[in-house]
């Protein structure tokens, strides 16, 4: 064996080797086999069919233990559940493809996303702010997830103050960089960075009239049924809020003022 990979290579082989001996109604036979790296196969070298021949020798200080089967299955109780029985589980009630799950589980999330999930946030929502921006934000920096600072409740509070329409997705990546910083809790950043989204209509009215009297060929447009051009105006409107102003509201009331 020249490498850990050849010994992991190795034992899988035989693994299914004495599957397959016992599956026919054979049985293991003691030996040395060599192992060849061109072919992924071992082959016999020496047979070894009794302890003798492997120099085993007693150790006096251990004595033999027979656990009963009602002490096995008691400790079997205590044991964790295994990782891929817990992976299948969460997949399932999670909605994750397996293409999904296997990224979340390749970025060392999966225990990040189950904890932001109990915290409120839903499977989807959970997934794309840690396999997404924040793990940008941890490639940038060359660290893992888990270091970032940022907690599971607190991507769920971000995820919350979007539900709610206090934050759309740009200014929720302002809280997570106040998060990384250690401003403080979502509210408390929202709250210092002025970051709520407006939802006063006599200022969202005035930002829109205010982009139509700037733009008024765009607005001709408009009236002229071609309700595509409406971005632009929803583009300067939100540059005039920055970023703060619903951009679906935004839209509603310039094709009131224009229609």
């Amino acid at each position: 064996m020249n490498s850990l990979r050849s010994v992991e290579r190795a034992a899988r082989f035989e693994m299914r080797r004495h599957a397959a001996i016992l599956a026919d109604g054979g049985s293991i036979l003691q030996e040395t086999r060599h192992w060849h790296e061109d072919t992924g196969v071992t082959t016999s070298g020496r047979e070894k069919s009794d302890a003798e021949d492997y120099r085993y020798f007693p150790e006096p200080d251990l004595v033999p233990m027979a656990p009963s089967r009602e002490w096995v299955e008691e400790l079997r109780g205590t044991l964790p559940e295994p990782p891929h029985e817990k992976r299948a589980r969460l997949q399932e009630a999670w909605g994750f493809s397996d293409l999904e799950m296997r990224d979340t589980v390749g970025a060392g999330a999966l225990a990040l996303v189950e904890d932001t999930i109990a915290a409120g946030a839903t499977p989807q929502a959970a997934r794309k702010w840690w396999l997404g921006e924040l793990a940008r934000r941890a490639n940038e920096s060359e660290t893992d997830l888990a270091s970032l600072g940022v907690t599971p409740a607190d991507v769920a509070r971000v995820q919350a103050l979007v539900e709610e329409g206090t934050l759309n997705d740009k200014l929720a990546r302002q809280v997570l960089d106040g998060l990384l910083a250690g401003e403080g809790t979502p509210d408390e950043i929202v709250a210092s960075r002025e970051l709520a989204i407006v939802s006063d209509e006599g200022a969202l009215a005035a930002a829109v009239d205010s982009a139509i009297a700037a733009n008024p060929d765009v607005a001709d447009k408009i009236r002229d049924g071609k309700v595509a051009a409406a971005g632009a105006l929803i583009g300067a409107v939100m540059k005039e809020m920055r970023g703060q102003a619903d951009a679906g509201r935004v839209r509603e009331l310039i094709l009131d003022k224009l229609s």
